[in-house]
């Protein structure tokens, strides 16, 4: 096997399970897809898988390397990313939706829109440095010696871009069929203030994490 296809292989199995820890975007998507529907769900995902290829960007060209040597920018990033999680966080903890579509009074339907969703989900990645820092310290184990840097480091990002998405996506047509379960008012409640929790948590730990 050659050296190339022995790192691509390696790459996608490391990147295959670190897309399958739950995390913060993974409790973003669902939440989503299960308070405003499959398609806002797909945006918030293509959201942050956008925000994994700039991260990737950045990385094959040396810019999260820079950002890891400064740190005036990343306590920047740090602490903007983790007010912005911890702001989400709070407001979703205090006001949790008691039904997937919100009702205002004329009957009109409060939802949040793909636009919306997409630029939430690409914001909560690109405001996290630490996704930066985990692509400058990942991809270069999996890159050969004789390949060109810059090219397959940017071949691994879109590797990383596709098994996220990928994943998103089963996630994602899976609430479908559990679409009843999940929008009783209970469950909606439950999921916000769960997310919440989650964005919280990760808010105050991005802003605890010292640079690398």
């Amino acid at each position: 096997m050659s050296p190339i296809i022995l790192s691509l292989t390696s790459f996608v199995l490391a990147a295959g399970v670190f897309t399958l820890v739950p995390g913060l975007d993974t409790a973003f998507v669902l939440r989503t897809s299960t308070v405003s529907g499959v398609r806002t769900g797909f945006c918030a995902a293509l959201g942050i898988t956008l925000g994994l290829f700039v991260w990737g960007l950045g990385a094959a060209f040396g810019l999260t390397a820079l950002l890891a040597a400064s740190t005036i920018g990343f306590l920047i990033v740090k602490w903007v990313g983790a007010l912005y999680l911890f702001w989400i966080g709070v407001r979703l903890l205090i006001r949790p939706r008691t039904a997937a579509q919100a009702v205002e009074s004329g009957g009109r339907v409060n939802r949040l829109s793909g636009a919306q969703c997409f630029r939430q989900g690409l914001l909560t990645n690109l405001l996290n440095p630490k996704v930066g820092i985990f692509f400058i310290t990942f991809l270069p184990q999996f890159i050969p010696h004789e390949a060109n840097v810059v090219t397959f480091s940017l071949l691994l990002a879109g590797i990383q871009v596709l098994l996220t998405l990928s994943w998103f996506s089963l996630l994602i047509v899976m609430t479908a069929p559990l679409g009843a379960f999940l929008s009783r008012p209970s469950i909606v409640r439950t999921l916000d203030r769960a997310t919440g929790g989650i964005f919280v948590a990760f808010g105050l730990k991005l802003a605890l994490e010292r640079q690398g």
